[in-house]
């Protein structure tokens, strides 16, 4: 069924929420105006996203939303306050009023303005028996919707028709192709985190093949800890500069998630593009030859950069590895400046049933009014893809693993029960089963499942 919410521009100050099934529509007023659920949003986030208390303004913001000094001085030791009752009342005033017609069903969720930023996984259904878990294992007992009922994100309503046209099986005859660990510096020159980045850099350099001993642990830990600030300068023209591009953070745990990955497929090392292999001009060549359209899943794991972050970039994009320093060729530019941008997603060529982002915020709008999903997954089904996995936050690693893994086994055993369920499937085993460190939110729950949702 679809449940949608939205703003109309006429009535200032009031949200609708509205669901269709086959026999049915309703219309509903939402009790809270669309200022509330923008704050309510964003306390829900400060519960979510680890790089939110990394800077002092977006810390301040969160530290007033939660009330409390820090995230590390309530519920237990390290773990963020992602609000219980906040998530319950936001499905109150959300869903709740529609509850008869969305019980048991498939839900295919328009999400507007601010809810573009929150996965409705992570909402609750039920009062929590507390407000923040004193203990991991707590988040076990909370009636979570994103585990009672699959859910797929649509980019609009109108995409409804053109992607289940397009939603038959892929042709592909390669199981997966992955794509990440850009050779990146990272502000080397950083007055406190330089030698950090240096370290960062050296290990994304080392480790360029999945044969090569797994990272420490302490190096896993760069992405998502620059805020989008740190490259506002980062397009000269229609180019992206490929010094700043340059600059970003290197992400060298990203190998393990790939390798792992690819390992469970039983795929041979040159379908997984690290390091120096991971460029635009790599991912072009591929298509032009039509052997991207060979791979039925297609991986990338690296930056991902939402319209408006960055100054003078008018679409979102995928970091890969940079030309070399000193490159100065337009031409050559143009066809690889590490920088992929949606318009050049949209001309590839893809036959793919899955594309997972496993990038920090793929999923998300650059502001209220932004284009929801950033537009990357318009591209990306443009180009061919049927479904894409992409994340409301900074994934780890370990977590992607499991949930990828997960899913595609749940689907493996059980075809017909389509994208979405088995990816609640693994979202739920990871919670239930895994250690207690993955039982927040924060680390079940990053991932959204797009596209049209029944295959």
């Amino acid at each position: 069924m679809l449940l949608g919410t939205l703003e109309l521009p006429g009535i200032p100050g009031e949200s609708f929420a509205w669901a269709v099934t086959k026999s049915d529509a309703r219309w509903v007023k939402l009790a809270l105006s669309p200022r509330v659920i923008a704050e309510e949003v964003a306390a829900l986030r400060c519960g979510l996203d680890y790089s939110l208390w990394n800077s002092g303004e977006s810390e301040e913001k969160c530290v007033a939303l939660v009330k409390a000094h820090r995230f590390d001085g309530i519920g237990f030791v390290g773990a963020l306050p992602f609000d219980l009752d906040r998530a319950y009342a936001l499905y109150k005033a959300l869903v709740m009023p529609l509850e008869e017609l969305i019980k048991d069903k498939h839900l295919l969720i328009v999400p507007a303005g601010p809810l573009t930023s929150l996965p409705f996984g992570v909402l609750v259904t039920e009062p929590p028996r507390t407000r923040i878990p004193s203990s991991p294992a707590d988040y076990r007992d909370v009636a979570w919707l994103g585990t009672r009922q699959p859910i797929t994100v649509l980019p609009s309503v109108a995409s409804l028709k053109a992607l289940r046209e397009h939603a038959k099986s892929s042709n592909a005859s390669r199981s997966y192709l992955g794509i990440g660990n850009p050779l990146l510096d990272g502000p080397q020159d950083h007055p406190r985190w330089g030698t950090h980045y240096k370290t960062l850099a050296q290990a994304a350099r080392d480790n360029q093949q999945c044969a090569k001993k797994k990272l420490p642990t302490q190096i896993a830990q760069g992405r998502g800890h620059r805020s989008a600030a740190g490259f506002a300068k980062m397009f000269r023209g229609v180019q992206a500069d490929i010094e700043e591009v340059r600059s970003w953070t290197p992400l060298p745990e990203t190998v393990d998630e790939l390798c792992e990955v690819g390992g469970r497929f039983g795929v041979p090392e040159s379908d997984i593009l690290l390091g120096s292999r991971a460029t635009e001009l790599a991912l072009k060549e591929l298509s032009d030859n039509g052997r991207l359209a060979d791979y039925r899943i297609v991986h990338f794991a690296t930056h991902g950069a939402l319209a408006g972050q960055v100054h003078g970039l008018a679409e979102p994009g995928l970091v890969l590895t940079p030309p070399a320093k000193g490159t100065v060729d337009a031409k050559a530019l143009e066809r690889d400046d590490g920088f992929l941008t949606a318009s050049e997603i949209a001309t590839l060529k893809l036959d793919a049933d899955w594309v997972i982002l496993s990038a920090c915020n793929t999923a998300g709008a650059a502001g209220e009014n932004a284009d929801a999903l950033s537009g990357m997954a318009r591209a990306f089904f443009y180009a061919g893809a049927r479904t894409l996995l992409v994340s409301h936050w900074e994934v780890g690693s370990e977590a992607a693993v499991k949930l990828t893994t997960r899913a595609f086994a749940e689907l493996k055993s059980k075809p017909g029960i389509g994208r979405s369920e088995a990816f609640r499937l693994s979202m739920r085993n990871l919670l239930i089963n895994a250690g207690l460190a993955e039982t927040h939110p924060s680390v079940w729950a990053p991932f959204v499942v797009v596209g049209e949702g029944a295959h």
